[in-house]
């Protein structure tokens, strides 16, 4: 089930979003202004953020700056701003798409579900320094000779290999690889990695110290 936080302080538009998602399978967070948001964000893990623009406490554009700094969870604005200018800063910031008000919850849905599919299951052929994954294909090599991993160790590659550069704490990876409601500890985290780095290398997974791990820049 995809997690989706809708951050708009509008009640009755948040609720309204909230409800439709709802119907459509989705697992659904809110928040009423931006420092709400950043609060949820950092103590749950989401597929995908619908944010508004105006907003109380911190408006949206800061929202997407600081989410950015960790993570590239697709954020979707959705705001009463509709000058190009407006739009044009929003991609600056990265978000993946830019609705304006009013708009259509069916529309909402199809972006939604095109930019979740894009994410996870679009075909995607990552690469970082001589290490190369095919999603489509289920295929990880490196210097052309292909790899023999579990499921749960190409789930983790992916994981690291979309998020490179960026330090992810093992309850991030845990929740996001097996799942909330798995009953397993963080060392769970630790043995896949460390079989993972013995099938890839011992230079791509940084371990950072007291916190979890970061996958490496291309050098």
């Amino acid at each position: 089930m995809y997690r989706v936080l809708v951050v708009e302080d509008e009640p009755n538009m948040r609720r309204l979003i909230k409800d439709f998602l709802k119907k459509d399978g989705y697992k659904v967070w809110e928040a009423e202004n931006g420092r709400e948001a950043l609060e949820i964000f950092e103590s749950e893990e989401f597929d995908l953020i619908i944010l508004d623009v105006m907003m109380p406490e911190l408006d949206g554009w800061v929202v997407c700056r600081e989410i950015r700094k960790s993570s590239q969870v697709p954020i979707v604005f959705l705001t009463a701003k509709v000058q190009e200018s407006d739009e044009l800063f929003g991609f600056e910031l990265e978000a993946n798409d830019y609705i304006t008000k009013p708009f259509s919850l069916k529309v909402l849905s199809a972006r939604i579900k095109a930019l979740l599919k894009k994410q996870n299951n679009g075909g995607e052929k990552l690469k970082n320094g001589d290490l190369f994954l095919d999603y489509e294909k289920h295929t990880v090599s490196k210097r052309g000779v292909d790899l023999e991993l579990t499921p749960k160790e190409f789930d983790l590659l992916l994981y690291f290999m979309k998020n490179k550069g960026i330090a992810l704490s093992r309850e991030k990876i845990l929740n996001k690889i097996w799942g909330y409601d798995y009953f397993g500890d963080l060392r769970t985290v630790d043995t896949h990695i460390k079989r993972l780095r013995k099938k890839i290398g011992e230079e791509f997974i940084e371990t950072v110290r007291g916190f979890g791990y970061k996958f490496r820049e291309d050098q």
